[in-house]
């Protein structure tokens, strides 16, 4: 398990999708959770940086677990999520910061995406006002942005976590090179009148 740890957390580094010592993910394993170390480096991640922490229950090793070990349980209780991977992509939050939900123009982010809804709240980071809202919106999307902050992506595996989070970025990047040069998109994508549906 810590060889998926180690090889998610290098490329989401890799990718730009978090800086050096942001981001955190986690794996459920029956009534446990294995999530990153609190202030971990992803890139870098050795088996110390991997905790084993209960599903419902604190223990001893709560104050080393993620700051968003709240928001990662509430999902893993609400959903049938097996991974979670959280990161701050830079293109991906300034979308989130003007747009209530993103709508990927490209072929790639319509297609695994469609959309992808962004959400508000006013404690941003490892709140129960997260956890309430992430729990509640994952139960209908597998990734949710979290504004000014960034996505929380879901799957049976970490790996797909982090390519949704990856098409997103892709997806954002796009969108906002396209918006800045001021010109109309020309429609290209045969059905699209239900791309931004679902």
């Amino acid at each position: 398990m810590i060889d998926q740890f180690r090889a998610i957390g290098r490329d989401l580094f890799v990718a730009g999708l978090l800086s050096s010592h942001g981001g955190n993910m986690s794996v459920r394993m029956g009534d446990r959770i294995l999530i990153t170390r609190r202030g971990s480096m992803l890139a870098r991640l050795e088996e110390r940086d991997i905790i084993d922490i209960g599903l419902e229950h604190n223990d001893a090793n709560v104050t080393l677990a993620s700051t968003e070990i709240v928001v990662h349980r509430a999902i893993y209780q609400a959903t049938s999520a097996l991974a979670i991977v959280h990161t701050h992509p830079p293109y991906a939050i300034v979308q989130s910061l003007y747009k209530d939900e993103i709508v990927p123009i490209d072929s790639e982010g319509s297609y695994l995406l469609r959309k992808v809804p962004v959400v508000a709240t006013e404690l941003t980071v490892g709140s129960t006002e997260v956890a309430e809202i992430m729990a509640r919106w994952l139960k209908e999307y597998d990734l949710v942005m979290l504004r000014g902050h960034g996505p929380f992506a879901i799957g049976h595996l970490l790996e797909e976590a982090y390519q949704l989070t990856s098409v997103l970025e892709q997806a954002c990047k796009i969108l906002t090179i396209a918006e800045s040069s001021g010109e109309r998109v020309k429609e290209y994508r045969k059905g699209s009148d239900r791309y931004g549906t679902w």
